[in-house]
């Protein structure tokens, strides 16, 4: 293996400005990564490497460079373990940024804040560049009382939306909604408000509505539903209202706006015939995303291509493209959900964006997607079915070490189970007891089986992993418990907490989170790195 190249945040900064690939990848864990980094970096925290470093990186000779937070925050080391395991498999230009994050701001650069940030400021410019209306809550409440005529669309997905919405609101995700508003609001006369729990995809469903040429009157609801409730009213939760499924009637109208949208942007299409030279080319690296529902995407996708539902894309992008300079493929069956998408990315990024035309005709795989993870695969560890372990737990003869997110324990965990991080074992071993055997339970199989050899160099007793994980628990009736106190906010390090995440201090982070929303335009500029506006019009 090649000795390690080590570069200065002069030497970074300059890179993200060259025009050529790069993908600066965050070592620690999502919510480390959260308090500060870089604008352009990608979390990639050790405990879950394995499966995001080849999800992130499709061509493993693109230039990357590795961050962690620097001696300052306790952290050196991790973005050379996160180098090292990226040149095992088989990454060929890789570098460690020195010093870390203090580095970097004490070399004069900004640090941001927050997750997904690329796209959250860019949020932001959209509305200050495309000038989106918006209307506070107070506003809203009073068309609702007057009986206005017109739709409430929450832009978020299903699981988000079930959790809180706005009385009244549908949930249509913001892919969907240029696709199927024709069909959901027929009448120009219809007032359309778009929201989410903040700004962000309330602003991009609006814009996307409006730079799509619809006739309605169209306004984002300002700061969504933690607006909602800051204002007095309350939200709703459990409900599930959403669109109609299957291709809408409207949709020659959708695909003509879309189309018109993309084209602006310089998005470009490609047939299916022309794919594997691309995806062959090893001068660039190509992303290859299928912007359609989950669902869709299980019953019949493209091989080889990765669910990314459109406004999650848009809205998340980091959790799906890694390097700048990239080509990114959307596939869709219509047409219209990846025009959108693309005509945003290229304003985001600068990506070089072409929509597939007949990705989906003839052979397709079916099932959710998957992240390859031969380290996982080599594991073979001794399994326990989860009848086997009810009946253990039950006397008293086995223990639990659950790997799920935090936030996501809170909501469900196998009863007496410990809450767990692969990279913080060694902290939760001193906990189990030395006479019973361990079982690793997850959501992602993956996940498990790589922590069973790292826990059972930290302790006696034996390691035995959930047969089917907690999926299996699930559908075999068993029970689960929630407690919204464990772990505690501070304890969780894998999440970047949202503000109704929290135990404590819900308001005030959601005062600041709203804040620190509308000043990413401000820190954006002072960075300088992101030159939002489709490449063509900046020319």
């Amino acid at each position: 293996m090649r000795p390690m190249q080590r570069i200065s945040p002069a030497t970074l900064k300059s890179w993200i400005g060259d025009g050529q690939e790069l993908a600066i990848l965050d070592a620690r864990e999502d919510g480390e990564f959260g308090r500060s980094h870089l604008f352009w970096a990608n979390p990639c925290g050790l405990s879950r490497a394995e499966l995001r470093a080849r999800a992130i990186l499709p061509r493993l000779a693109t230039r990357i460079a590795c961050v962690d937070g620097g001696p300052r925050e306790g952290q050196s080391g991790l973005a050379d373990r996160l180098a090292t395991y990226l040149q095992g498999i088989g990454c060929t230009n890789v570098s460690v940024m020195e010093g870390g994050t203090p580095a970097w701001e004490a070399a004069g650069y900004v640090l941001f804040s927050g997750v997904n940030v690329p796209s959250k400021a860019f949020g932001e410019w959209v509305e200050h560049h495309y000038h989106t209306p918006s209307i506070d809550p107070a506003e809203l409440q009073a068309m609702r009382a007057s009986g206005e005529r017109m739709v409430i669309l929450d832009s978020r997905p299903m699981d988000e939306f079930r959790r809180m919405s706005i009385p009244g609101a549908i949930d249509v995700p913001g892919g969907e909604l240029v696709y199927r508003i024709g069909d959901i609001a027929p009448d120009p006369q219809t007032t359309i408000v778009v929201n989410c729990a903040g700004r962000t995809r309330s602003i991009m469903g609006a814009e996307s509505l409006r730079s799509a040429g619809l006739p309605n009157k169209v306004v984002a609801l300002r700061n969504g539903t933690m607006g909602w409730e800051l204002a007095g009213f309350a939200c709703e939760t459990g409900r599930t209202d959403t669109y109609r499924p299957g291709t809408p009637e409207s949709l020659p109208a959708a695909l003509a706006r879309a189309t018109a949208f993309a084209e602006r942007a310089g998005v470009r299409t490609l047939r299916r015939a022309d794919l594997p030279a691309l995806l062959a080319d090893t001068m660039r690296t190509t992303y290859l995303l299928d912007v359609r529902d989950p669902a869709e995407y299980a019953a019949g996708h493209l091989a080889g291509s990765r669910s990314a539902p459109g406004g999650q894309l848009v809205q998340a992008t980091d959790q799906w493209v890694a390097v700048r300079g990239a080509r990114i493929v959307l596939v869709d069956d219509t047409g219209v959900r990846a025009r959108m998408a693309g005509g945003w990315l290229r304003q985001l990024g600068g990506w070089e964006v072409l929509v597939l035309e007949d990705g989906l005709e003839g052979r397709l795989e079916s099932g959710p997607w998957r992240p390859a993870c031969p380290e996982a695969d080599a594991i073979r560890p001794t399994t326990v079915t989860p009848a086997a372990l009810s009946a253990l737990l039950a006397e008293g003869g086995a223990q639990v070490v659950q790997l799920s997110r935090s936030i996501d324990f809170r909501e469900a965990h196998i009863p007496g189970a410990f809450w767990g991080v692969r990279t913080r074992l060694a902290s939760l071993a001193p906990r189990l007891a030395a006479d019973r055997p361990v079982v690793v339970a997850a959501p992602e199989q993956a996940i498990a089986r790589l922590a069973i050899p790292e826990l059972q160099a930290l302790v006696p007793a034996p390691v035995r992993l959930l047969e089917g994980g907690l999926a299996a628990w699930r559908e075999a009736g068993l029970p689960l418990a929630a407690d919204r106190r464990t772990p505690e906010d501070a304890d969780c390090l894998d999440t970047y907490l949202r503000p109704y995440d929290r135990n404590e201090g819900v308001e005030a982070a959601m005062h600041d989170y709203l804040s620190w929303e509308i000043d990413l335009v401000n820190e954006v500029a002072r960075d300088g790195d992101a030159r939002f506006g489709s490449p063509e019009t900046r020319m």
